[in-house]
């Protein structure tokens, strides 16, 4: 491998590390801006909403237009806008101080926008990258941003523990170092042949190959098991489960990215076939999820919640890597269709715990029934929100069941 590429892989593990903070900051600072600002909490949720929707957008676009785009150029663009959208979101209440929830908007389009570039982008340069083991490589990029996550969180709860929440702000500018260090790391770097000319009609077309389909499903359950625990455990740990929002976040937020980033990180050493990873993680993430709804002991509750990070790890980048392994020549608008599918897990998994759990608990009599179980009916509400994360997980087993099927029938068929 070059001495670019070298460089280039550095690149894209940093800007990956950057995407850590676009997903986390603003959960992050929930409660802080409701306690400064007088936020709702429908607002405070809408960032994630147009977080996801954004990324979404751009996942299309390049699905069907990848030829469209200079790919080098638009990757080179991905840390500087991270690096500004987090600028517009820590200044404007600095510079501006008034309708600070339209700044907040503002800098979440700007560097949502980013994340959707990487995500559509970042993984087919490391998967066209030469390597002896490009699974390996492919795990090495989703942990970085598992290990970013833990960082995010941890140094993010200290920060705000001893500096006090009015100097947030300095918080996330600290925060955009990370998509200056990459952009500064990009410049000057060469590129491999990335393929962008598959075309959506005709023979050429790969959106007509079952597998990819199969993928996409793969993806789209697994996303939805992952971000449901990663997006929830806060709240869950807090409210259903009664430990306090600083040791829920510590102990439960850092450790379940800590499990990310572990089993990624493991495969990535030693993983040689992805089909059994991925069916052991859904089947052991629907067993994290069951014993997390149905414990009242807090620590039970707890160490379930965190062991799901592990047991998720590679049902994301796994299902990139069979994708590759099953259409090695699919490139660009390949990975924009399975980025698409696992923010719509994403977002869908998201929003069905919020529903279920509001349905739960403002149902009638729902009070009397939670009491007996020795639960309020917000916790009973949030546990019947997380079984959701059980069946995304049951379901994904079903799908990369049929992938590890029809793998074996092509291996045996050649």
């Amino acid at each position: 491998m070059s001495k670019s590429y070298q460089r280039l892989k550095l690149a894209c593990f940093t800007s990956n590390v950057g995407m850590s903070v676009v997903g986390n900051i603003s959960p992050l600072l929930f409660i802080t801006f409701r306690r400064l600002y007088g936020i709702s909490y429908t607002l405070l949720g809408l960032l994630v909403l147009v977080n996801f929707c954004t990324q979404l957008i751009i996942d299309l676009i390049f699905s069907f237009f990848p030829d469209k785009f200079n790919i080098p150029r638009m990757v080179r663009l991905i840390p500087v806008l991270t690096a500004l959208g987090l600028a517009v979101y820590a200044l404007w209440p600095l510079l501006i101080g008034t309708h600070i929830y339209i700044g907040l908007l503002i800098g979440t389009v700007i560097f949502s926008a980013s994340g959707g570039f990487a995500e559509v982008l970042i993984s087919p340069v490391i998967a066209a990258i030469p390597a002896e083991n490009p699974d390996r490589e492919m795990s090495k990029l989703h942990s970085a941003y598992a290990w970013g996550v833990v960082a995010v969180i941890s140094l993010g709860t200290l920060f705000l523990l001893l500096c006090g929440d009015a100097n947030w702000p300095y918080l996330v500018l600290l925060f955009a170092l990370i998509p200056l260090t990459a952009a500064m790391l990009f410049c000057g770097t060469e590129f491999p042949p990335l393929d962008t000319e598959q075309k959506v009609t005709g023979e050429g077309n790969i959106f007509k190959q079952g597998i990819l389909w199969l993928c996409v499903f793969g993806i789209f359950f697994g996303g939805a098991a992952e971000c449901t625990m990663a997006q929830w455990i806060s709240g869950y740990l807090e409210r259903a489960v009664g430990i306090p929002k600083i040791w829920g976040d510590i102990f439960g937020v850092a450790v379940f990215s800590v499990m990310l980033g572990l089993g990624r990180s493991l495969y990535a050493k030693f993983g040689r076939n992805i089909y059994p990873v991925l069916c052991g993680g859904a089947l052991g993430a629907a067993a994290c999820y069951l014993i997390a709804v149905l414990s009242n002991q807090p620590i039970v509750g707890l160490c379930a919640c965190a062991l799901t990070g592990f047991c998720v790890s590679m049902l994301w980048p796994g299902s990139l890597i069979a994708v590759s392994d099953r259409i090695p020549t699919g490139g660009v608008a390949m990975f924009a269709l399975m980025a698409a599918g696992g923010d719509l897990g994403a977002s869908v998994g998201s929003q069905l715990v919020g529903a279920i759990t509001d349905k739960v608990s403002a149902a009638d009599g729902i009070g009397g029934f939670a009491e007996r179980l020795g639960l309020t009916a917000e916790q009973l509400g949030m546990k019947c929100g997380m079984v959701v994360g059980i069946g995304f997980s049951l379901m994904a087993l079903l799908v990369y069941l049929c992938m590890w099927r029809k793998k074996v029938r092509n291996k045996s068929y050649d």
